[in-house]
């Protein structure tokens, strides 16, 4: 394919741009040039896959306008992606435009297309739940029609993991014996590892039960959270997540803060960052560090150690 296009490229004249979608241009160009110029170019690899293949990707490059790209954004907007992950996606299709330019597979200017401006973040959000919250949003999950929801709030609570790792979660992830979930592709587009409780283990139970009673009728069922009408893993919960957040009076919280929580429950029991990242997936600990300012009460007491030695 690369010589196809070297070919098509050398038929046109200096300033004609290749016509080619973005998927040709991303897989058979900007990736291999990614690969050696890159240190993280796996991130890029995992987001154009998620995000922008299936979406943006069949368009040819001269084709792609700002109106196109405008609404790519808004669906992420509306998916309840955060913000600075949607960013992420933004610098990406940024890259990719500014490359094809610089290779002339695009004009170096156009007004039909221009590159994104990242969206406005403010200081990054954070809600945690207390345990009386905690109460009541499991309550109110028991009150809604969907067969699953109360399981995968609670399997959210429990692990701390993203929604769409409990979503797309498939029971041959699981090793009940050595109490371990793996994630084959994380967001990072990497493996991970979830530790398990024993309160884990007897809820995936109850979530296997549960499966046995909806869709029995579902022959092989692979995936923990399985849509009864569709045979498959659910699109999303949002619907019946709206609604249990409204009965229990907590219209603020997002599912994702579920994992924030998860994060402050145990800092708050005095467990360090670096085991914190660890259980999260951090791949890096400054990400985890946003949490560090639920730390002060067990930083005054650890610095309580150094007064006892001096002062005996």
């Amino acid at each position: 394919m690369i010589t196809f296009l070297k070919k098509r490229k050398e038929t046109n004249s200096a300033n004609e741009p290749t016509d080619i979608t973005l998927n040709i241009f991303f897989d058979e160009l900007y990736y291999p040039f990614s690969i050696k110029t890159k240190k993280n170019h796996h991130n890029d690899y995992g987001n154009y896959n998620r995000h922008l293949r299936k979406q943006l990707g069949s368009t040819k490059l001269t084709h792609l306008k700002n109106q196109q790209l405008d609404n790519w954004v808004q669906n992420q907007i509306e998916l309840d992606l955060q913000r600075s992950t949607i960013n992420k996606h933004i610098f990406l299709i940024n890259r990719i435009i500014n490359l094809a330019r610089h290779w002339n597979y695009l004009p170096q200017y156009s007004r039909e297309l221009q590159t994104l401006t990242p969206l406005k973040i403010g200081d990054f959000h954070q809600r945690f739940l207390s345990e009386h919250e905690i109460t009541l949003m499991l309550e109110a999950t028991q009150t809604t029609s969907h067969p699953f929801l109360h399981y995968f709030v609670k399997l959210l609570l429990l692990t701390g993991a993203r929604k769409s790792e409990a979503r797309l979660s498939k029971w041959s992830h699981f090793d009940l014996d050595t109490k371990i979930w793996t994630v084959p592709k994380s967001k990072n587009g990497r493996a991970r590892r979830i530790v398990l409780s024993d309160a884990t283990i007897n809820l995936l139970k109850l979530i296997e039960k549960r499966g046995n009673e909806v869709c029995a009728h579902i022959p092989n069922r692979e995936y923990l959270f399985i849509n009864p009408k569709t045979g498959t893993a659910y699109d999303s919960f949002y619907r019946a997540w709206y609604e249990a957040r409204d009965k229990a009076k907590l219209s603020d919280v997002r599912l994702h803060d579920l994992r924030h929580t998860f994060a402050s429950l145990l800092i708050n029991k005095g467990v360090s960052l670096y085991e914190v990242q660890t259980l999260l997936g951090h791949s890096s600990p400054q990400m985890t560090q946003r949490y560090a300012h639920l730390q002060p009460n067990l930083l005054h007491a650890r610095t309580e150690i150094v007064a006892n030695m001096v002062h005996g």
